[in-house]
C-alpha cells in the first residue's frame, strides 16, 4: 500500500465545486489503479501555537482546509501510474481546480502501520 496525501485550502463558497472537480479526478485516478480516495472538508481545525494546517497552505480568509488522501497498490505502482496520467490527454482538457493549487501541500507516504476498527484494540471501544 501506498498513501498520496494532500492538504488544501478552498475557498467556501467553491464547496460544490470542490466536490464535483474531486468527482471527476477520483474516477480519473480509478482509471489508473488507484485503490481509496477520500476527500474530507474542514470541520475542526483548531490554531497551533507554532503551525496548524491553515498556516501550512497560507489559507486566506474564507478558506477552508481539505483533507485528502489517495490509496495505491505501492509505490512503484503509484510512480508509473503518475507518469501515465501525465501522458493523458484529459489532464489537458481537465477543468482548473476550484482552487488555487499552488498552495497544495502535496506527500507519498509509506505506511508504517494500518489500524481497523475491526483489529483486537478497538473491540469494546465504541
Amino acid at each position: 500500500m501506498y498513501v498520496c496525501g494532500l492538504v488544501i485550502p478552498v475557498p467556501e463558497e467553491n464547496l460544490e465545486r470542490y466536490r464535483a472537480w474531486a468527482e471527476t479526478s477520483a474516477a480519473f485516478f480509478r482509471d489508473y489503479g488507484c485503490l481509496e480516495v477520500v476527500e474530507s472538508w474542514e470541520d475542526v481545525i483548531p490554531t497551533g501555537q507554532h503551525t496548524d494546517f491553515r498556516r501550512a497552505v497560507a489559507a486566506k480568509p474564507g478558506e477552508k482546509i481539505v483533507l485528502a488522501w489517495q490509496i495505491w497498490p505501492d509505490k512503484a505502482f503509484f510512480e508509473a501510474a503518475e507518469e501515465k496520467m501525465h501522458l493523458d490527454p484529459r489532464m489537458e482538457l481537465a477543468e482548473a481546480p476550484p482552487f488555487d493549487a499552488r498552495r497544495l501541500i502535496l506527500g507519498g507516504f509509506q505506511p508504517i502501520a494500518t489500524f481497523k476498527a475491526s483489529d483486537s484494540w478497538a473491540q469494546g471501544h465504541g
